[in-house]
C-alpha cells in the first residue's frame, strides 16, 4: 500500500460520510435557524424550544433518506470488499 493509496481511500471515506450526513445535519441547520430567528422575534428563550424541532426534524429526515444512505453505505462497502485482492498487493 502506498501513501497514495491511503490517501485517496481516506477521502474516499470522508466523501461518504459527509454525502450521507449531509441531509440530516442540512434540515438540522435549517430548523435551528428558523427556531432562532423565531425567538429574536418574539424573545421567548426557552431551550427546550431549540432542541425538540431539531430533534423531531433529523428523525424525520433520518426516517425519509434511509434507504438511500444504507445504499450508499452498501455500495462503499462493497467497493471495498471487492477491491481487497487489489489492496493486499
Amino acid at each position: 500500500m502506498t501513501p497514495e493509496f491511503v490517501i485517496s481511500f481516506a477521502q474516499e471515506a470522508i466523501r461518504v460520510t459527509i454525502l450521507v450526513s449531509m441531509p440530516m445535519l442540512g434540515l438540522g441547520l435549517a430548523v435551528g435557524l428558523l427556531v432562532a430567528i423565531f425567538q429574536a422575534v418574539t424573545q421567548i428563550q426557552e431551550m427546550t424550544l431549540t432542541f425538540v424541532p431539531k430533534i423531531l426534524v433529523v428523525l424525520m429526515a433520518l426516517l425519509y433518506f434511509a434507504g438511500w444512505m444504507l445504499e450508499q453505505l452498501m455500495q462503499f462497502t462493497t467497493t471495498i470488499i471487492e477491491q481487497i485482492p487489489f489492496y493486499i498487493r
